[in-house]
């Protein structure tokens, strides 16, 4: 991979009213999140969230209209996270390149990218049917968002069919990626003992893709 410096985004400003609804929405998720993993995320109702977080049904309902986002609370960070590598990649970088290095570079700490969490959160997960569908399905969200990114940047239509391939392409291999940590995490792995294995697998995983899409999608000076 070459050394590339990528731009910061710039964090948007955020008002009172904005504040209080990201902290109810954090604190919801993360009161129902605690009671999944200690019960099981079929096991717990939605009345039953709303009573520990000391709010009405429909307050919860109205942040979360599906009960899986409880648990998938960051999904929209999560279905941007590679389109959003590809916006800022830095001159000279492939997009190929730029989700390597943000997956190693990530690998410290939980990202959007790589796919690490808690023991708990992982296995509650893995657990659960519907939590493994709906997750599929912001993978699928994901892949299209990276389609219309990788689109924007080689100016080609949002219906191209070699664009459509290329992300893809690039999702598996984050997909599997993604898979593997969550094992990891599963079975509490050492953060140094992840980083060493997940390194080397995205080394060789994203290695493969190198022939076809190294030089693609490069961001121009």
């Amino acid at each position: 991979m070459p050394e590339v410096t990528a731009t910061p985004a710039a964090a948007p400003e955020e008002g009172r009213r904005g504040r209080k609804k990201r902290e109810t929405r954090e604190r919801l998720a993360h009161v129902a999140t605690l009671m999944f993993i200690e019960r099981g995320f079929e096991n717990v109702t939605i009345t039953e969230i709303a009573a520990a977080a000391d709010v009405s049904k429909m307050t919860v309902s109205n942040y979360f209209p599906l009960k899986e986002d409880l648990v998938f609370d960051a999904y929209e960070g999560v279905v941007d996270s590679l389109a959003r590598v590809v916006r800022e990649r830095a001159v000279g970088e492939s997009a190929l390149h730029a989700l390597h290095r943000v997956f190693v570079s990530s690998l410290d700490r939980q990202h959007p990218v790589n796919g690490r969490c808690t023991p708990g959160f992982a296995r509650l997960v893995y657990d659960s049917p519907r939590l493994r569908a709906r997750e599929r399905e912001i993978d699928e969200q994901r892949e299209a968002a990276l389609a219309e990114a990788l689109a924007e940047a080689t100016q080609s239509g949002s219906e191209d069919f070699l664009t459509h391939l290329s992300a893809a392409q690039l999702a598996a291999v984050v997909r599997a990626l993604h898979r593997r940590v969550r094992a990891l995490c599963r079975a509490s792995t050492s953060v140094p003992q992840l980083r060493e294995e997940m390194t080397e697998l995205a080394d060789a995983a994203f290695g493969m893709l190198e022939p076809a899409l190294g030089d693609y999608c490069v961001r121009a000076r």
